[in-house]
């Protein structure tokens, strides 16, 4: 075993983390997450990786309930024009539920800074390590959460321009993801969007090569 392995146990609850991370869309109503659980989630978000430590991330925390409820208007008007976009699938798709704005204990908007692209360490030839990095730093709170045993939604239905008006964002700045955070009923078994049907996870083998883009490899 490597010398800086965790121990077994300590291995087992990382990857059960892992595997029973789920997107959540229901919560318990008029439920709350305390200060020093809210303070460990983010402090995890912020512990991500990023390059050249740039540290892109911001993060919003929504606690007026005027301001929610216009949040979710816009979420909505989004998720009527994905249903058009859909075409056959348009009523299938708007019968899913895709939030828990609403009823969520708390609500965040994760944002790309604005003072990003003074960054150039990683990001000269890739430019998308700032929405990679905080890919990460929200992957961070979500694993945390759930560690927590609290649910975590990442909804991505929205335009970015008038969410970032709606926020004060400074020019440059761009939201990227609106997290609904909090107690649930239960964790499903399965992602929730093979519990509706509308698709279905594919297996490993079929996303891993061997020294080119084609070629089978035994995992």
């Amino acid at each position: 075993m490597p010398e800086h392995a965790f121990s077994p146990p300590e291995r087992k609850a990382v990857y059960r983390a892992i595997a029973e991370r789920r997107d959540m869309r229901r919560f318990t109503p008029d439920s709350a997450v305390t200060d020093d659980v809210l303070a460990r989630l983010l402090q995890a978000a912020h512990a991500a990786p990023s390059v050249g430590l740039m540290q892109p991330w911001r993060f919003i925390r929504i606690t007026e309930n005027a301001l929610r409820h216009k949040i979710h208007a816009l979420v909505d008007e989004e998720r009527v024009r994905t249903a058009d976009a859909l075409g056959p699938r348009a009523a299938e798709f708007l019968a899913l539920k895709v939030e828990g704005i609403l009823d969520c204990a708390e609500l965040f908007v994760i944002a790309l800074a604005d003072d990003r692209e003074r960054h150039v360490f990683g990001r000269r030839t890739m430019p998308h390590m700032d929405l990679a990095s905080v890919s990460c730093a929200i992957q961070n709170m979500w694993l945390a959460a759930r560690a927590e045993g609290l649910g975590m939604g990442w909804v991505s239905i929205f335009e970015p321009v008038p969410l970032a008006r709606l926020l004060g964002m400074p020019d440059g700045a761009e939201p990227i993801a609106i997290l609904c955070l909090g107690p649930v009923p239960d964790f499903p078994e399965r992602p929730m969007l093979e519990i509706e049907h509308w698709t279905t996870a594919r297996p490993l083998p079929e996303f891993v090569s061997e020294n080119s883009w084609l070629t089978e490899t035994s995992f």
